[in-house]
């Protein structure tokens, strides 16, 4: 019973050693195309090479293969029984003669009529075999032959003289050497055939690399373009939809899609701004009003009310707006810091600020300085010393807040981006729209970057500004 119970156990699928080894198949399979992955090219122009280039090594290979296992050997077999066929007639001319002629004949026959030259040594041991040739067709070819055709003790040199196969074959009372030029036994002239294969490879590649690279430039210039408008840059001035169908319908695609997105942008623009001009008709009658009014009654919260109002819809309109009309250029980082260490020093607040890098960037002026004011402008408000550290390395700028304020939550550092929200505890917005971190992270974001918060280890807050610049 415990035979059976273990040969039922070893059948069974998920436990035998079939099931396990059905499993480690996949496994392996799907390791191995991980590391291929790994190691291929990234890029399309890459790729696209090796898609022309590996399968027509592939093809190449296997035609040498087959020429090589085929008509080489076939040649060279046919060659080397010819010549076995032409030693064998002289042994058979040798052994007809009576004992101690002249085989003078014999040699002239062998010389003139079949292109061997031979000598008829004293009987002697034939010489030790010498170690095989890595490349061993005429070696293996001829031995055959001789072994079939003549059947005798031989010995047989293919690789001392590049242009000579020397064959020695023990007779009666004599032994016969023989020297025949390779090329009667070996079929030489394979190199023509591998020069050809390799020529008309190295054509295709000439061909094939130019107009490769002509059709992937316009999916290049496609994805610079996608990535100009990402970064809220203009599109390259020499862009148009070019090359195959399929690139060109996708680039009309970009271009269509540019366009709407712009025009619902003007349009949402024109349409706050058309708002904001009514607001500020109406709040412009009302202070007119409380101003006829005089001293009837007291204006202040009034006048305050409007003011709150006013700065509203400014906040509105520019969250609505965005700067996404505004060009991009160069941005002064060092001159704007400076200017805030002054509005510190008013403020008398704590600053330093250091920057690491170029401190040009190409970015929306107006647009990154709003970026930078509505996030330093919280820090001022809510912390007694502000830490900025600005690092430009090549094609990014991070610039990093820290204060020592009373920081953020975790839980709703993600909330203060959304617009209109403010905050119960932490940093009290008890003034302004709710909009400025909105802003701040539109504008990142319309540049290609983003804005993240962290706690800082000055004790407050940590916003780390990340754009491509």
């Amino acid at each position: 019973m415990r035979a059976i119970g273990a040969t039922q156990a070893e059948e069974a699928p998920g436990g035998s050693p079939r099931g396990r080894r059905a499993g480690f198949v996949p496994h392996n399979w799907r390791r191995f195309w991980r590391l291929v992955s790994r190691y291929m090219p990234k890029r399309l122009y890459a790729r696209s090479l090796i898609i022309v280039i590996a399968p027509m090594i592939l093809l190449q290979s296997v035609i040498a293969f087959m020429f090589m296992e085929r008509h080489w050997q076939t040649v060279t077999q046919r060659l080397s029984q010819a010549v076995t066929r032409d030693i064998a007639a002289i042994i058979d001319m040798i052994e007809t003669y009576p004992p101690g002629d002249n085989y003078a004949e014999v040699i002239r026959i062998a010389q003139d009529r079949l292109s061997l030259k031979i000598d008829l040594l004293p009987p002697a041991p034939l010489p030790a075999p010498g170690p095989k040739p890595f490349f061993s067709i005429l070696d293996h070819i001829l031995s055959e032959e001789i072994t079939r055709q003549i059947n005798r003790p031989f010995w047989l040199d293919t690789v001392g003289n590049s242009n000579i196969v020397e064959i020695r074959i023990q007779l009666e009372d004599k032994v016969l050497r023989v020297f025949a030029r390779r090329s009667q036994a070996y079929a030489s002239n394979t190199h023509i055939f591998l020069l050809w294969m390799v020529g008309t490879s190295l054509v295709l590649l000439t061909i094939a690399i130019p107009f490769l690279r002509n059709q992937i430039r316009p999916i290049m210039q496609l994805a610079e373009a996608a990535e100009s408008f990402g970064k809220g840059r203009p599109t390259p001035s020499d862009f148009k939809p070019r090359g195959a169908e399929e690139v060109r319908r996708a680039g009309i695609a970009f271009l269509q899609m540019r366009e709407r997105i712009e025009r619902q942008i003007e349009q949402r623009t024109a349409m706050l701004t058309g708002v904001s001009h009514d607001l500020r008709t109406i709040l412009t009658r009302f202070k007119l009003q409380l101003a006829l009014a005089g001293k009837k009654i007291d204006t202040t919260a009034l006048n305050q009310d409007i003011d709150d109002m006013q700065s509203m819809l400014e906040g509105y309109l520019a969250f609505a707006r965005g700067e996404a009309a505004e060009d991009t250029g160069r941005f002064d980082l060092r001159s704007y810091l400076d200017k805030l260490g002054d509005e510190a020093r008013l403020r008398k607040r704590g600053f330093t600020a250091s920057i690491a890098g170029k401190p040009e960037v190409q970015v929306r002026p107006n647009a990154f300085s709003r970026l930078l004011g509505n996030i330093i402008g919280n820090a001022f408000r809510y912390a007694e010393n502000i830490k900025v550290t600005a690092i430009h390395t090549r094609g990014a700028l991070i610039v990093t807040i820290e204060d020592d304020g009373p920081g953020i939550p975790p839980e709703r550092r993600e909330d203060v981006f959304k617009p209109f929200v403010r905050l119960d505890s932490a940093r009290q917005d008890v003034g302004g729209t709710g909009l400025g971190l909105a802003i701040a992270r539109d504008i990142a974001r319309s540049h290609g970057g983003d804005i993240t918060l962290d706690e800082s280890a000055m004790g407050g807050l940590k916003a780390t500004i990340k754009v491509p610049a």
